[in-house]
């Protein structure tokens, strides 16, 4: 089978892994491979854990983030992340995306597949085949997957653009010749949604995310990054370069709105909207769902986008449902304050943080660990405000209970 595979970035590259080592002909499309990415580019234990057979992370430039700080109405809670023993599932790496997508990349070379520098402009499917057409010809294959993003032209010819309702949007600034070993987390008064501030190995990647249907402007964001870089002196002696770019994902859709994939093709990663709607986390689902779509498409049994699609419906979309609904009541204030008075009062609430940032912790199961702390004032509150009438979240409303015990 001759597969494309538009986009190198992490599901590409992990979907064409995963395939040239099963046997498959893999052609790769990108015309801008490797490039810094604006995420922050955290390695969740559970990431690293699906590539340590594909890349020596060791080997790569990082940093190993030690603590959290996390700030709510002008209050601020410093939270270790590293005293949970700092296992490999609770463990968290940054990385240069720019350096982590060109060694998965290579790695993908490596096993077999190829590398075609050049953009994707349109893709048709006639019969039994699929052209590829870039900027400079056109290709034939029997399966194209799509990986190219958010943007996606894979998404955009066979299926549907996002909508803004399915959209975040992230702007800020990546300011180098600054780095730290902790991140930053500030929930915002502006909009609801949140800054961070990751460190890189050699530069800070800094910037705000809110809902698109909050009609919020990207310089708008980059704005409100801006005051927050200059009100910790990190505008001095470095050098910002902006970004934007937005961020989907189908916790915002109903289950029968969701497309992932047709006769022949199939999108991973942030081109399924494969996106935490709360932490706008992604790799970790991007490198999931990449193996994923190769272990579909090497099984005779059945229809590969069939069996793809029904694994991400089942396994994955419901806990991005649930952060979906969760995300109104994170970025509310009191909710936040509430937060801030946890980490600042329990070591245990403070393990359960941890273990989120870390990707440890489901949303599913929430409720009932949040109970187990034995902080029953701080429990009992958050739920109550997580149950009060008229409360709802960002987009799709109050997550139940039953979801988050």
């Amino acid at each position: 089978m001759r597969i494309a595979i538009i986009g190198a970035g992490p599901a590409g590259a992990m979907t064409a892994v995963r395939l040239a080592r099963a046997g498959a002909s893999v052609t790769m499309f990108d015309a801008s491979h490797p490039r810094e990415k604006p995420c922050g580019g955290g390695l969740t234990g559970r990431a690293l854990a699906l590539v340590s057979d594909v890349i020596d992370i060791g080997a790569l430039p990082s940093v190993v983030v030690k603590s959290a700080t996390v700030e709510a109405v002008d209050r601020a809670a410093d939270v270790s992340l590293s005293d949970r023993g700092a296992t490999p599932d609770s463990s968290l790496l940054v990385v240069s995306r720019a350096v982590f997508d060109r060694a998965l990349a290579n790695a993908a070379i490596r096993a077999g597949a190829q590398l075609v520098c050049e953009r994707a402009i349109d893709i048709t499917q006639h019969s039994a085949k699929m052209t590829v057409r870039t900027d400079r010809t056109h290709y034939e294959f029997d399966y194209v997957v799509g990986a190219d993003g958010p943007n996606s032209i894979v998404r955009k010819k066979l299926a549907r653009p996002f909508q803004r309702a399915q959209l975040s949007v992230a702007a800020g600034y990546f300011i180098h010749g600054a780095t730290a070993s902790s991140i930053f987390i500030k929930t915002m008064t502006e909009q609801p949604g949140y800054l961070w501030s990751f460190p890189r190995p050699d530069h800070l990647a800094i910037g705000v995310c809110a809902a698109a249907t909050q009609h919020v402007t990207s310089g708008e964001l980059r704005a409100q990054s801006a005051r927050w870089i200059q009100r910790h002196a990190l505008d001095r002696n470095t050098r910002p370069t902006p970004y934007a770019w937005p961020i989907p994902s189908i916790g915002y859709q109903h289950r029968r709105d969701i497309i992932l994939g047709g006769a022949r093709w199939m999108l991973v990663g942030d081109a399924a909207g494969l996106v935490d709607p709360l932490t706008r986390e992604g790799i970790y689902f991007a490198l999931l769902s990449g193996q994923w779509a190769a272990a579909a498409l090497t099984d005779k049994s059945a229809s590969a986008s069939t069996r793809y699609g029904g694994r991400i419906l089942g396994e994955l979309q419901p806990e991005l449902a649930r952060a979906a609904r969760l995300s109104g009541l994170f970025f509310a204030p009191g909710f936040s304050a509430l937060l801030i008075d946890g980490l600042e009062e329990s070591q245990a609430i403070r393990h359960v943080f941890a273990d989120l940032v870390g990707g440890v912790q489901p949303y599913r199961g929430l409720r009932r660990r949040l109970l187990a702390t034995g902080r029953w004032r701080l429990a009992s509150r958050a739920i109550r405000m997580l149950l009060r009438p008229g409360f709802t979240g960002t987009m799709t409303g109050v997550a139940s209970p039953q979801e988050l015990s």
